[in-house]
């Protein structure tokens, strides 16, 4: 801390001897001693405190820095969403008036067709037998007509 050598330490201490005395040096020197102790405690409380200050610090800034990277985010998703919003509200217009166009053609394709014939029995009607009676020629309505 003071960048004190062994040497210089001995120094120290025999000026201690001879200033103090002999009688008083060990309870001086347990006092510096207690003194020192609570230099470096309070040292070491100062430097712990810094670092948490120092800590919270960064992680305000990376607190900052995850909202902003997501309200960036937030902002392009939103953006996508809005771009395949329009790209599907697009699709449906189209797709309706797809539909649109094509009942108006099968409209037009149906009037003609209603006006211009008659309308014509259904293809899946069966065929009428013959009556057995026709081929013997025993039908009551030919024969009356034939008498006639």
């Amino acid at each position: 801390m003071f960048d004190i050598g062994f040497s210089e330490l001995m120094l120290i201490g025999l000026v201690a001897l001879i200033v103090i005395g002999p009688e008083r040096l060990p309870k001086v020197a347990r006092t510096v001693g207690h003194l020192l102790g609570r230099l470096q405690r309070y040292v070491s409380d100062v430097k712990s405190d810094i670092q948490r200050e120092i800590q919270l610090d960064e992680l305000k800034k990376l607190q900052s820095e995850m909202k902003d990277s997501a309200r960036a985010f937030e902002t392009s998703v939103r953006s996508e969403v809005a771009d395949m919003k329009g790209v599907v509200e697009q699709g449906t217009a189209d797709a309706k008036a797809s539909i649109a166009d094509l009942e108006a053609q099968l409209e037009a394709a149906r009037k003609p067709a209603d006006e211009g014939t008659p309308a014509a029995p259904p293809a899946d009607a069966t065929p009428a037998e013959p009556s057995p009676q026709l081929e013997l020629g025993l039908d009551p309505g030919r024969q009356q007509a034939g008498k006639a």
